[in-house]
């Protein structure tokens, strides 16, 4: 190949990494309580983020296998922010599985499987997050945030519960 277009492939890195990860976190409240906070949608926008640290984008919530969830948002001087999921299994109240896409300023940069799996246990409900995502091209290394920021959410949970 001769002139920009043999230069731009070569520029182009096509990667692929996986990255999985486990969380577990106890929540002092009823399994019904910490279910409704996934399945009701003016719960799940409560904790998800109604905050003032990012401008909301579209938002779509569609709580039943074969629903979609779509939730974009645009982070103060920072990027744009898009998921997109299918609910893939729901068991109420035991199981909510999911398979999700993230995109950041328009590149797809990452494809998921989650669940969420709900367990009274005394003095409240155990969630336990198991999550397999495969991360695209720039951000093959974009695991370990992944997992820092589903610490995060869980967090903003434990606060909507508290």
């Amino acid at each position: 190949m001769s002139g920009s277009r043999g230069e731009a492939a070569m520029t182009t890195e096509h990667r692929l990494a996986h990255s999985a990860f486990t969380l577990t976190r106890d929540f002092p409240v009823s399994v019904e309580r910490v279910w409704r906070a996934f399945a009701e949608e003016d719960q799940k926008r409560k904790w998800l983020g109604d905050a003032d640290t990012f401008e909301r984008g579209e938002w779509r919530f569609d709580f039943r296998v074969g629903g979609r969830d779509v939730d974009e948002a645009q982070f103060h001087g920072g990027p744009r922010s898009r998921y997109e999921a299918v609910y893939t299994d729901i068991v109420e109240p035991v199981r909510i599985v999911t398979t999700y896409d993230m995109w950041l300023d328009g590149i797809h940069m990452s494809t998921s499987v989650a669940s969420f799996e709900f367990e009274e246990i005394a003095g409240g409900t155990r969630l336990t997050h198991v999550e397999h995502g495969v991360f695209f091209d720039q951000f093959w290394e974009d695991g370990p945030n992944r997992e820092e920021g589903s610490r995060g959410i869980l967090e903003s949970l434990a606060a909507h519960l508290a």
